[in-house]
């Protein structure tokens, strides 16, 4: 747990930077946008094909920067990102580019609070 020791912000958006190029190389694209295609706008197939998708290129990042290559790993990381982007509005930038990948936008009617 060495990787640890040293976390910080920086180290924090480093990786979030690294996800997101990862995330944009030709052959994860494609990937993304085939699932995407067959998933529509349907959140339940969303992260049934989308999510494990993004989950697997963000533990092979994070595995490169220590982090345990499983889902325990990436838990880690994403709990720790979670606290530093109460502070840091990168972070929470980076990190909302990551789950946009994979929720879809949800229109709320503010007028009566209804998900349409």
């Amino acid at each position: 747990m060495s990787y640890l020791s040293n976390f910080n912000a920086e180290t924090g958006k480093t990786i979030l930077v690294d996800i997101l190029k990862t995330v944009n190389q030709p052959e994860n694209s494609k990937k993304l946008a085939e699932a995407k295609a067959n998933s529509g706008k349907e959140m339940i197939k969303m992260m049934q094909n989308v999510f494990p998708l993004v989950m697997q290129i963000q533990i092979e990042v994070i595995k490169d920067y220590g982090f345990p290559g499983n889902r325990e790993g990436l838990v880690q990381f994403e709990q720790i990102i979670r606290e530093f982007e109460r502070e840091d509005v990168d972070i929470a930038r980076l990190r909302a580019q990551i789950r946009s990948i994979y929720l879809p936008p949800i229109t709320i009617n503010s007028t009566n609070d209804v998900l349409i």
